[in-house]
């Protein structure tokens, strides 16, 4: 950035411009033109609105604007390539920190979580077995009730024949 920065001064020295008539004719503070020439990029808070500044001062000097705002995307790409993904993760997770701790909260927008939640497999493993359970259950009341044994014992007394019932439950 300082070479974009000294190339647009020299091209301003060049031109027999001062840097005051330069910003009034921009319509800029001096200060931000200063920036742009010492290569001062912290002193913009959106880098778009740099790009801008940079491209309408190149139109404003005559030098060619595409190689400038080539050579300002070049230094940007290699100013942004620096930073590491864990810098990255570890700023989003500190944004996120500071998003929840300065997030207003009251018991009627607040989203409650439920204490316990059954999700559907445990729900299945819980209830399969009971319903199986219940099932063999009801089978063996039913096949129990069907299968009362009855049994008719025949025995012969003094000439007589007489049938006998017993029944055997289980």
């Amino acid at each position: 950035m300082k070479e974009i920065g000294e190339f647009l001064k020299s091209s301003r020295i060049k031109n027999g411009v001062s840097l005051e008539e330069a910003a009034e004719d921009l319509n800029l503070a001096v200060i931000q033109l200063e920036n742009i020439e010492d290569g001062n990029i912290r002193a913009f808070k959106d880098i778009y609105v740099l790009r801008d500044l940079i491209k309408d001062y190149s139109k404003y000097l005559g030098v060619e604007v595409d190689h400038i705002l080539d050579e300002f995307n070049d230094f940007m790409f290699d100013h942004t390539s620096k930073i590491s993904l864990d810098d990255i993760l570890e700023s989003r997770r500190l944004a996120k920190e500071l998003e929840e701790k300065n997030r207003v909260a009251s018991p009627y927008t607040r989203i409650r979580k439920p204490k316990f939640k059954l999700d559907q497999l445990k729900l299945k493993a819980i209830l399969i077995p009971i319903g199986i359970v219940v099932f063999i259950f009801i089978f063996l009341l039913i096949w129990l009730k069907l299968n009362d044994q009855k049994e008719v014992v025949t025995t012969e007394l003094q000439g007589k024949v007489v049938e006998e019932v017993y029944e055997f439950t289980y």
